[in-house]
């Protein structure tokens, strides 16, 4: 008997391409990197802007200082000039027999000084309004360089929360070392100024001619250096020779 077999031959598959032994092989394929995150590229945005941001401040910061250095400069040359032109303000031009001289005239204005408590009163004598020409500002008091007629003036302003109504007395003294005792030159007092319960201000100011001894010092006293206000366009104090 005879048997019919059949015989099944397995498919043969070529993947790569190429049989047998010898083989091309195949160009690369190019990859592509992998996306960066989203979130990194926020993170490294953010810094980009932080970083600005600081530079940004820093020059700000370096233009306000530069500004202010500017600022106290043009002052200071202000100040300068001002104070030229009151030194040639302070100058008088004479002609005696045909030549001409320059006189520097004698005056003085001090300003009143804060936080003080003591008596006579401290002045200011250089800054701002304040000058000394030829009159000298010594232990709180003007000295007088040369005999004549002065025109002596004193301003106090007194100013309180409550209300007392204790007299609020305003004097100028002099003294020289060729008297034993100071002199009072003037005088001013004031009396039932204020109401009771309520705040209050009060202007002092006295103003005389006076002849003047050189090494005379001329100096103020008030009856309460706690109710004054030391503002130098309130209180003050000043000469000038005639």
């Amino acid at each position: 008997m005879q048997q019919n077999l059949n015989y099944v031959y397995p498919q043969i598959f070529w993947v790569d391409g190429c049989a047998g032994s010898t083989c091309t092989p195949s160009a690369p394929v190019a990859t592509c990197p992998p996306p960066v995150p989203e979130r990194r590229r926020r993170k490294q945005s953010h810094n980009r802007d932080g970083i600005c941001l600081c530079f940004l401040v820093v020059f700000l910061l370096i233009l306000l200082a530069l500004t202010g250095v500017g600022l106290g400069m043009f002052q200071i040359i202000q100040l300068q000039k001002e104070l030229a032109e009151l030194r040639e303000v302070m100058c008088v031009w004479l002609s005696i027999d045909g030549e001409v001289k320059k006189v520097v005239r004698k005056a003085a204005h001090v300003t009143g000084k804060a936080d003080q408590k003591t008596l006579p009163l401290e002045w200011v004598s250089t800054l701002g309004h304040a000058f000394t020409s030829s009159i000298q500002y010594k232990e709180r008091s003007l000295v007088i360089s040369e005999t004549g007629l002065y025109f002596l003036y004193s301003k106090v302003f007194f100013r309180g929360k409550v209300c007392n109504n204790q007299p609020l007395d305003h004097m100028v003294f002099k003294r020289n070392p060729a008297y034993p005792a100071s002199q009072v030159l003037m005088e001013d007092r004031t009396m039932n100024y204020c109401m009771a319960g309520k705040m209050w201000a009060r202007t002092s100011y006295m103003g005389a001619l006076f002849n003047l001894t050189k090494l005379d010092s001329l100096y103020v006293n008030v009856s309460e250096t706690a109710l004054v206000n030391f503002e130098e366009s309130k209180t003050f104090f000043g000469l000038y020779k005639l």
